[in-house]
């Protein structure tokens, strides 16, 4: 049985950018500049006793946008947020084999992990602007990390509004609180303030899940349109989404990386049959 690709659209805006895309067909773990930008080798992550991801081994492609999909509790956020070590904090956690960002161990002795998420920044699945004003929002990164000039500020936080297609909605209103936007707006709000970091990687956590379909339009226009300048990486169980935004495609299972593949080839022709399985709705 051959699988139906789920809702593999053209994004409204596609005639305007001009990505820098994977050659479809090429190795999944290459991008247009050969090596992957993240790199996960035999990648094992467990809280306590229990065994989250069972060596996952994957490459995030440059300029690209990789979906990770698959059931509930599957282990894709918490692959997601390993990628920048967000679990420090947790008591009881372990890891085995490695993660690699541009060929470098993001667990080398001694890595700075101010520094590592400043190059990879991540958006959540609620948005969660700052209690600041809309500017505030954007600027903090920059000035906390001492980025940019303070009379730079100004031109920062514009450009990357308008990266976030925002500017034209809050321009006039950059000193009103974050918090006061619609929801669809405070999560372009939240990918204009990781922006504002100068990342290299953009991971999205399930970033449409609580925003109504015209919001969730934006924001994935939006995706498509970044992947021009970042590479992006992003966690969703709506697989409509991950068949219109991403260029690769991972899908987990039970901690495991079953598939991962050019997108158009795992939805229309899964070489696994738990693939095929979860993407027609048989489990899931």
């Amino acid at each position: 049985m051959t699988a139906t690709l789920p809702g593999r659209t053209a994004m409204p805006h596609a005639s305007s950018l001009k990505p820098t895309l994977a050659a479809r067909g090429a190795p999944a773990t290459r991008g247009p500049g050969g090596e992957p930008v993240v790199e996960a080798r035999e990648f094992r992550f467990s809280y306590g006793p229990t065994e989250v991801l069972k060596g996952i081994s994957l490459g995030v492609a440059r300029n690209a946008v990789t979906a990770i999909i698959g059931p509930s509790g599957c282990g894709k956020s918490t692959f997601l947020r390993a990628i920048n070590r967000m679990h420090e904090l947790l008591p009881d956690v372990r890891h085995g084999g490695d993660l690699l960002l541009d060929g470098q161990s993001i667990y080398a002795p001694g890595r700075d992990l101010v520094d590592l998420r400043r190059r990879i920044g991540m958006v959540f699945q609620r948005p969660n602007p700052f209690p600041k004003s809309i500017f505030d929002n954007v600027a903090y990164g920059p000035t906390v990390n001492r980025l940019a000039l303070k009379r730079d500020l100004p031109e920062l936080v514009e450009r990357c509004l308008r990266q976030a297609a925002l500017w034209d909605e809050v321009k006039d209103r950059l000193h009103e609180p974050g918090t006061g936007l619609s929801g669809g707006q405070q999560q372009r709000l939240c990918i204009a303030r990781a922006l504002a970091n100068s990342p290299e990687v953009l991971l999205m956590d399930e970033p449409c899940s609580a925003l109504d379909p015209i919001a969730t339009q934006k924001v994935e226009e939006l995706i498509f349109a970044l992947k021009e300048h970042y590479t992006i990486a992003i966690v969703t169980h709506n697989m409509q989404q991950a068949a219109r935004v991403s260029d690769f495609t991972g899908f987990f299972d039970s901690g495991e990386l079953i598939e991962f593949g050019d997108t158009d080839q795992l939805f229309t022709a899964p070489a696994h049959e738990r693939t095929e399985a979860y993407i027609t709705g048989r489990f899931g």
